[in-house]
C-alpha cells in the first residue's frame, strides 16, 4: 500500500509498526482529532500508535480506544527548555518509532520528531516546518475555513488514511464510576437530584463569555423548575467567573473550579443531564462523552469549532463584525448581548424534555 501527498510524494504504508501522534495542546482541539486518530487507526490496524501530549489534554486521548499509550510532553518539568527537547528527542529515539504525524501545527513539533531521527515525519506545512518534514501536506485558506474535525481528517487523508467516519465518543471506563462516586461525597451532591453542569469561563479571553449573571439566571430557573443540583465546573483560571455565577444566583450551586483534575471533571461531566457552555474545551468533552450539551459563541466561530455530539444545540447571531476571534471585544459586545436568558432557557427545557428530538443547529441559529 502506498499513501499518497500532494505533490506526487509517497508516504509508504507497509511495515508501519510504530506511530508517533504529536497531539494538540488544548482540550477542545484534542477531541476534534479523535475522529482523525480513528483513521490512523483503521490504515494501520496492527500498529502501536502512541501519543506525545502535554499533562493537561493526556487524560482525554487516554480515553480513546485507537490510542495504545500516551507519553506526556512534560512541559513545564523535565522537557523544560533546549535541554529538556532534547532529552525528550532521545527518549523518543530510544523507542524507534517508524512514522510520525503531527497534529500540532508548531515548528516545535517537527523539530522533535527530526531530532528524534523518525524516518517519515508528515503534517500541515505550517510555522515554515516544510522542510523539516518528508511529507508535507499543504494547509490552504480553504482547509483552514472547514470544521477542526475536518481540518485534520484532510490531513491524513491527503497521506492516504482510510476513512473511518466523523464521530467522537468518550467512553469512560469502571474508574470513572469510582471517582465520581468519590466526588459526590466531597462536594455535598445531593442524591436523587439530576446535575446540571454550567462551564462559564474560557481560556482565550472574555470576548468568548456569556454573562454570569444569565447563566444565573437560567441557572436559577432550571433548578426551581426541575429540582436539578447545578455544578459550575471549570479549572482555576476560571474561578473569577464561576465565583460571579453563583454571586449572582439565588439557589445555592457547587462550585468545583479548579478542584478536579481532567480526570475527576471528565467523570462528573459523564454523569450531568445537561451542560450549558461557552466555546470550551469542556463544551467539547461533554458532546463527545453524549452529554445534551448548549454552546454558547460568540467572538468565535462555529462552524470551525462548534461541539460534537447529536445532543447538542449551539446558540449563536451572527454580527457584522463576527466572528471577530478577539480575546477582547473592542466595540459593544453585541454576539454576546443579543443572547438572552430566555433563549439558553428554552433550549435547555427541549433537551431536558423526555421523548423530544432537540432542534438541529441550523434550525436554532437566529437567522
Amino acid at each position: 500500500m502506498q499513501l499518497k501527498v500532494r505533490g506526487g510524494e509517497r508516504f509508504p504504508g507497509d511495515g508501519i509498526e510504530r506511530v508517533l501522534i504529536r497531539g494538540t495542546n488544548w482540550i477542545g482541539d484534542v477531541v476534534m482529532t479523535l475522529p482523525a486518530v480513528a483513521a490512523i487507526r483503521k490504515t494501520w490496524p496492527r500498529a502501536r500508535i502512541s501519543v506525545l501530549a502535554k499533562p493537561w489534554v493526556a487524560e482525554v486521548y487516554r480515553l480513546s480506544p485507537d490510542v495504545d499509550d500516551v507519553i506526556v510532553f512534560q512541559e513545564p518539568g523535565r522537557h523544560d527548555g533546549i535541554g529538556g527537547k532534547l532529552r525528550l528527542a532521545g527518549e523518543l529515539r530510544g523507542i524507534g518509532f517508524d512514522c510520525a504525524i503531527l497534529f500540532q501545527n508548531a515548528v516545535e513539533a517537527a523539530i522533535i520528531a527530526r531530532l528524534a531521527g523518525i524516518p517519515l515525519r508528515a503534517g500541515y506545512n505550517s510555522d515554515g516546518r516544510g522542510l523539516l518534514l518528508t511529507h508535507a501536506v499543504r494547509r490552504t485558506q480553504a482547509i483552514r475555513r472547514v470544521h477542526q474535525i475536518d481540518y485534520y481528517l484532510e490531513m491524513v487523508r491527503t497521506l492516504g488514511c482510510m476513512p473511518a467516519g466523523r464521530d467522537v465518543r468518550l467512553r469512560p471506563g469502571a474508574d470513572y464510576e469510582e471517582i465520581a462516586e468519590r466526588l459526590c461525597g466531597e462536594f455535598g451532591f445531593e442524591g436523587g437530584r439530576p446535575w446540571i453542569g454550567i462551564a462559564p469561563g474560557a481560556a482565550y479571553g472574555p470576548a468568548k463569555k456569556w454573562f454570569p449573571g444569565r447563566f444565573a439566571a437560567v441557572a436559577d430557573r432550571l433548578s426551581s423548575e426541575s429540582g436539578a443540583q447545578v455544578i459550575l465546573f471549570g479549572s482555576g483560571g476560571d474561578r473569577e467567573s464561576t465565583a460571579a455565577v453563583q454571586k449572582s444566583a439565588r439557589h445555592p450551586l457547587i462550585d468545583i473550579a479548579g478542584k478536579t483534575s481532567l480526570k475527576e471533571a471528565i467523570s462528573l461531566i459523564s454523569r450531568c443531564a445537561l451542560f450549558i457552555s461557552n466555546d470550551s474545551g469542556l463544551m467539547h468533552v461533554a458532546g463527545a462523552l453524549g452529554v445534551p450539551t448548549i454552546a454558547v459563541f460568540g467572538s468565535t466561530n462555529p462552524v470551525t469549532t462548534s461541539p460534537v455530539g447529536e445532543k447538542s444545540i449551539v446558540i449563536h447571531h451572527d454580527v457584522p463584525c463576527g466572528p471577530c476571534l478577539k480575546p477582547v471585544c473592542p466595540t459593544d459586545f453585541r454576539c454576546m448581548e443579543m443572547i438572552g436568558v430566555e433563549e439558553v432557557y428554552a433550549a435547555a427545557r427541549k433537551l431536558l424534555s423526555p421523548g423530544e428530538k432537540p432542534f438541529e443547529r441550523s434550525q436554532w441559529k437566529e437567522k
